[in-house]
């Protein structure tokens, strides 16, 4: 969500005394007691969901049943109770790849407008991430915990960031990461900034990271930074630069078996409509348009937080209806921005069991009025959630 310019660098150091977390969010304590407000359709129970049209990564399919069973996908409707879609549209639950969680409320948000599984990008400490996962009828998450940053870095400046956060050279990377792993961070995450940390250190840091078998995230907004996180081979490149769009041949670089790139567009518009000197949506619009063009794999990524201070808080759950339609208008088709938030997400972060409406898979679903294919506002017209088998009702 933040930009890293160096001749911004005194917004950022503003930012940081504010209490900004430019690349990261403390999270707030959940009780380990709190309920989620869920109301059940299973997982014990069995329901049959007739008459949907289910988007199927393609297309379409003409009307169906989908049954909900344990939690899960289903095969059989005997028994089941059955409730009449009359044509609605159900998708896959929404993933958002790149957020940071803060509180129980904001799961409540994310499944309140069918995000059924959230990526998180940075959040800490580690007891209230844990605090977060596995909530019956809530969306599920992963997390990056805390990320890697440069000393000296507005991040590292922040009077609650882990100090084991800090890297200071390439010595340190193993370290770092045997931390995070003890920590059940679910892949690593690097601020890669400009001044920040050097080459070598961030090469390190994602050797490190996937000797122990984790994936690798990177903060980058500005055209080096991206070639610098391409040159160190990281996973994923969260972001698109506001100064500049990415140019072709680094376009063509993400799209041969490089990285899979989260441009975030609705912080990216936030930004952009700051006032900043030398901040334009253009810049971020055509990096996404040049990604397209070039085969590259895009994800839907809101960068959803609500850290005091932070200039731009895109709100958790609505922002990813938002996103999908600035996808689209940056060039992507309404079938490519769904799969952008369904099945391509699922794929990069090895969600096996979700992204797709099939057999045995979760059953995360959305069940909306009109077609999002021919018009992706549809996504917003929402009529029921489910996560992991259960109907969501706010309130209940």
């Amino acid at each position: 969500m933040c930009i890293d310019h160096g001749n911004r660098r005194e917004f950022l150091k503003t930012a940081a005394a504010a209490g900004i977390a430019v690349a990261g969010v403390q999270a707030v304590a959940v009780p380990a007691t709190a309920e989620a407000r869920g109301h059940a359709t299973g997982p014990g129970g069995r329901v049959a969901l007739t008459g949907v049209r289910v988007f199927d990564g393609n297309a379409l399919t003409p009307p169906r049943t989908v049954v909900i069973d344990g939690g899960r996908i289903g095969v059989s409707s005997a028994g089941a109770r059955k409730v009449d879609c009359g044509g609605a549209v159900l998708l896959p639950g929404l993933i958002d790849a790149h957020l940071h969680l803060q509180n129980l409320d904001t799961l409540r948000q994310l499944t309140a407008h069918g995000v059924t599984t959230a990526l998180d990008m940075a959040s800490f400490p580690p007891s209230t991430v844990e605090a977060l996962r596995r909530r019956p009828g809530l969306t599920d998450i992963r997390s990056a915990g805390t990320p890697a940053v440069a000393p000296g870095s507005p991040q590292s400046q922040l009077p609650t960031f882990p100090a084991n956060g800090v890297v200071t050279g390439p010595e340190q990377a193993s370290g770092f990461v045997r931390a995070r792993v003890a920590e059940k961070s679910d892949y690593i995450k690097i601020i890669i900034d400009e001044p920040g940390l050097s080459p070598e250190t961030v090469k390190a840091l994602v050797r490190a990271a996937h000797a122990a078998g984790k994936q690798v995230m990177a903060h980058a907004t500005s055209g080096p930074t991206v070639e610098r996180a391409l040159a160190a081979g990281v996973d994923m490149i969260h972001h698109v630069p506001l100064d500049s769009p990415l140019s072709p041949a680094l376009a063509a670089r993400y799209a041969a078996g490089g990285p899979v790139a989260v441009p975030t567009l609705t912080m990216m518009e936030g930004f952009a409509g700051l006032g900043i000197p030398g901040f334009d949506y253009a810049a971020a619009e055509g990096s996404v348009t040049a990604l397209r063009r070039a085969g590259a794999r895009i994800l839907a990524g809101t960068d959803a937080n609500r850290t005091p201070g932070i200039p731009v808080q895109p709100p958790f759950g609505v922002s990813m209806h938002h996103e999908l339609e600035l996808l689209v208008r940056a060039g992507l088709t309404t079938r490519e921005a769904l799969n952008s938030a369904t099945s391509l997400p699922a794929q990069a972060f090895g969600l096996r069991d979700r992204g797709a409406i099939r057999t045995g898979y979760r059953a995360d679903l959305l069940l909306i009025d009109g077609d999002p294919l021919a018009d992706i506002r549809a996504t917003r017209s929402i009529r029921s959630v489910w996560a992991g088998g259960v109907e969501y009702t706010p309130g209940a």
